[in-house]
């Protein structure tokens, strides 16, 4: 054991007061000077001290150099090396992994002996190198701090030995002052020495003691150098749980003590710092009797409570430190070292009340950040709309997502059960405004989605028809009418909504529908393409249709009081850009978004144009509703009803439709349909947002639906359809229907068994399942539900609705298990209810022979098309925004050639 420098201590402890501990004389070497942590920390360390490091150590980087604003430090092989070069130091910095530290300590005691004292800043080094490290230490003679602290700093000699203790501008943060810092926590130690600077209090020598479970320079070493240190007239202490170091401590002058890590009693195994285990007899709340009895306080310290003594006081919630000094030095007659700088009250930068009126305690003002950040913030508060970081989506959306657990799927974090019980107009909102909007959004979506949807005389409309006329299934006619919607179509509206941003913006337009707005204050340098000296018709129809439907907006105004005639892709840049107004403002979408949606509105309705006969295209009408009643009446939700089934709907069809519009809308980025979107824009590249052809990607949607992935709830439809056909049942929606469903369950369980014993007797593998029966996930029970399925029964009852096929299926489950033909009884899944609910709808008109078995499944076929347009349109945009360029392809590492 090296000799003792004190007798206070049975070890060596050769630091006799905090004034010793970092000073303008010591001289530093730096392992490791090189690497990520240390090459950022040194330099700024290294110009606060005034230069005090003279080299570093880089195994195999020796003759490179640390540029410092002080000047290079340069950097060698080993530490011998350095001193071979002539230089000397008293002080080494340990930066080094777990399994080196000791080594490196080793290498510093070993062939300096000059060395004095150690500052390690590495973190959980292994218990028994510890135990090696401290004595290495006391047979050398020489003090060791840390492990995994960020060193000391003296404020009164502008000295920082180690981390980063006072962040990137040390001088900033640790003015000189009469209060010492001992704190195991690095981050911690800045803070406590910011708060104190802001309520007056100046520092002397802040020390980051670490907490690994060996604490080389503990709170013992730190009361006795406090003691014998001028300078300093109180101390702060900030300890977690873990270690009996504080006990041991005999305090001369006034403390306050931070305990923190109550919760960590519950903990089994350490979390954050290695040492911070808690639980026993040196947890948080053992810490907290052992100072209110140095202290002879009785309670903790809070600012409602404020319970101290002049030898000091516990608090735990560093933001109360500040106060309990100021009340301990009261106690012992000592004022603040300075005046205070500022307060701990809450000053955000940032925030929103998101148009709630808030009383006085919560609506906090709103406060300029500190230089430099006000520039930051400034800027980030000029930005219009949402940026998301850029990322690989292959197989990943920000978009939609599916619970495995209850395979329900949502988009923009709304379920598709909820999507179930709005119209298509709200769900068009919510895939690309990612809300469901309100009655004006609706109102704006039925003109703008209903402008587009007749085609008459276009060449969208001859496409589909020649595509129909072909013999293609809907999917390839509607993708024959999108890839004529190409960017050109509708780039005026894009500019015109790209200037209205930008204008309105710059106006602190902060609601779209707000009628007291003034829109003359709106500069309209550069609106002169927005207008024309002749009326435009469509410009004026459209205009027409939101008067009649009583909307407005102050873009729709500010167009009424330009210099001509407002052009038609004005007027829909105007509706297109009121939607975005409210999402783009509160950064729930971006500004590509918001530029987009006139070119989006005019491929939803060219789609559902396109899914009906061109012969229902008319001059002045379509499927049989006016031009007036198209743009001022109808929602986009009967006229999409009229485009597939070509009749005006009831109230229940309505409700009907909407149900399976909201359930189909995804199934998530795994979803077929929704890798050919994604995969068009990944081929694209949406880094350059500007080149992808979003016209294309709906294509890649559509080229990537079928008859299996699409198509397939025709055969749940004409299961039904067989099975119904000579039951007599006239109104699937009347309870009363005299049709026995038990016994129609009965015989088709028979028929059923009979197939599956005439497959097995043949030799036959190939069984077909019933459709809408059974699910991979909801199985194994004694009786199996799917949530969705329940979740629309519940729904329809709730109305007081009833669906004969859906009683059926229900029936059929129960029917195969009494038979024998099933385990247990199997779910009725959500491809029966979307059968069910699309029959009832048709199943009179197919009786009447109005609809033909072809339009059935065309029907079924489209019903899946129009929500799924939605969902992959959300795709789409999500992956627009965030996806980068060729995400999509898999890695040839990944393939396999099959023989």
């Amino acid at each position: 054991m090296y000799r003792q420098a004190s007798n206070h201590f049975k070890y060596f402890v050769g630091i006799q007061s905090l004034a010793q501990i970092a000073t303008r004389e010591d001289r530093v070497c730096v392992l490791n000077i090189l690497g990520g942590e240390s090459s950022d920390v040194t330099p700024v360390s290294h110009a606060f001290s005034g230069g005090n490091i003279v080299f570093g150590t880089a195994p195999g980087k020796g003759g490179q150099v640390l540029a410092t604003p002080s000047g290079d430090i340069p950097v060698y092989n080993n530490v011998r090396e350095g001193l071979e070069a002539g230089h000397r130091f008293n002080c080494g910095v340990v930066y080094l992994p777990p399994s080196a530290a000791r080594d490196g300590v080793a290498e510093l005691i070993r062939v300096n002996p000059d060395l004095r004292k150690i500052f390690i800043i590495t973190e959980k080094i292994a218990v028994h190198d510890a135990r090696e490290i401290r004595a290495m230490g006391q047979q050398a003679g020489i003090d060791i701090f840390g492990a995994n602290g960020l060193g000391v700093a003296d404020s009164w000699q502008s000295v920082r030995i180690g981390g980063a203790l006072g962040g990137d501008d040390p001088a900033a943060t640790l003015r000189r002052g009469s209060i010492a810092i001992f704190s195991n926590s690095g981050g911690f130690s800045t803070t406590i020495a910011q708060y104190l600077r802001m309520s007056g209090w100046g520092t002397s020598t802040v020390i980051s003691s670490g907490k690994d479970v060996y604490i080389h320079y503990a709170a013992p070493e730190f009361a006795f150098a406090l003691a014998n240190d001028a300078r300093s007239k109180a101390a702060v202490l900030y300890c977690e749980p873990g270690g009996y170091y504080e006990a041991d401590a005999t305090f001369t002058k006034p403390v306050v003590a931070c305990v923190v890590g109550r919760w960590k009693s519950r903990l089994t195994r350490a979390v954050g710092h290695a040492g911070a285990m808690a639980g026993g007899a040196d947890d948080a709340l053992a810490k907290e009797r052992w100072f209110m009895e140095k202290f002879g306080v009785e309670r903790l310290f809070t600012p409602d409570e404020p319970c101290c003594s002049a030898r000091g006081a516990v608090v735990t919630n560093i933001a109360h430190i500040p106060a309990a000094l100021t009340a301990v030095m009261r106690a012992n007659a000592t004022m603040p070292d300075f005046e205070p700088e500022g307060s701990l009250a809450l000053k955000p930068w940032f925030g929103s009340d998101q148009g709630l009126e808030l009383p006085n305690e919560l609506a906090i003002p709103v406060v300029e950040a500190v230089a430099p950040y006000n520039e930051q913030v400034a800027r980030v508060n000029g930005q219009i709309g949402a940026i998301p970081p850029r990322q690989t989506l292959k197989d990943a959306s920000g978009a939609s997502q599916m619970d495995a657990k209850t395979q329900v799927s949502s988009l923009h974090g709304a379920s598709m059960l909820e999507a179930a019980t709005r119209s298509l107009e709200a769900n068009v909102c919510l895939a690309l405004l990612h809300e469901f909007g309100g009655t004006n959004d609706e109102m704006l979506i039925n003109v703008a989605v209903g402008a587009a949807v007749n085609l008459h005389g276009t060449p969208e409309l001859a496409a589909a028809q020649a595509a129909r006329e072909a013999g293609n299934a809907p999917n390839a006619v509607l993708a024959a009418a999108a890839v004529i919607v190409g960017p050109n179509r509708q780039r005026a509206a894009r500019e015109a909504a790209k200037l209205m941003i930008d204008r309105f913006a710059a106006a602190k337009l902060t609601n779209a529908f707000d009628v007291t707005f003034d829109v003359e204050a709106v500069d309209t340098t550069g609106s002169e393409a927005l207008f024309s000296e002749a009326r435009d018709p469509k410009a004026e129809a459209l205009l027409a249709g939101l008067a009649a439907r009583g909307v407005s907006s102050a873009f729709v105004r500010w167009l009424a009081c330009g210099p001509g005639h407002p052009r038609a892709d004005a007027v829909l840049a105007a509706i297109t850009t009121t939607l975005a107004w409210g999402p783009l403002m509160r950064k729930r979408i971006s500004r590509l978004t918001a530029e987009s949606l006139p070119w989006w509105t005019q491929l939803f309705g060219t789609l559902i144009g396109a899914s009906a006969e061109a012969s229902r295209h008319g001059p002045d009408s379509f499927c049989g509703i006016g031009a007036e009643a198209l743009l001022g009446e109808r929602t986009l939700t009967e006229v999409a009803f009229a485009a597939l089934l070509n009749r005006r709907p009831t109230a229940d069809d309505l409700f009907a439709f909407k149900t399976l519009v909201g359930l189909l809308l995804t199934n998530g980025p795994g979803a077929i349909s929704a890798q050919g979107a994604k995969g068009a824009v990944s081929a694209d590249g949406p880094e350059s947002p500007e080149r992808v052809q979003l016209n294309k990607a709906l294509a890649g949607f559509l080229t990537h639906t079928g008859y299996t992935h699409g198509g397939n709830g025709y055969e749940g439809i004409a299961f039904l359809n067989e099975a119904f056909r000579d039951s007599g049942l006239d109104d699937p929606a009347d309870a009363k229907h005299g049709v026995d469903l038990e016994a129609l369950a009965r015989r088709s369980v028979e028929q059923y068994a009979q197939y599956k014993a005439r497959q097995k007797h043949a030799g036959s593998l190939d069984i077909a399942k019933l459709p809408g029966v059974n699910h991979p996930v909801f199985k194994d029970k004694p009786v199996n539900h799917d949530p969705r399925e329940v979740f629309i029964a519940n729904l329809y009852e709730g109305r007081g609705e009833y669906n004969a096929f859906h009683a059926y299926y229900r029936a059929l489950v129960q029917a195969l298990f009494d038979a024998g033909v099933s385990r247990n009884v199997y779910c009725v899944n959500v491809d029966a209810v979307i059968a069910a609910l699309l029959l009832k709808m048709l199943w009179q008109p197919l009786r009447r022979g109005e609809f033909s078995e072809a339009d059935l499944e065309t029907a079924a076929f489209t019903i899946f098309l129009y929500p799924r347009m939605l969902g992959c349109a959300a795709e789409i945009d999500d992956h627009l925004n965030r996806g980068r360029n060729m995400d999509t392809r898999t890695a040839a590492s990944q393939c396999r050639f099959v023989a």
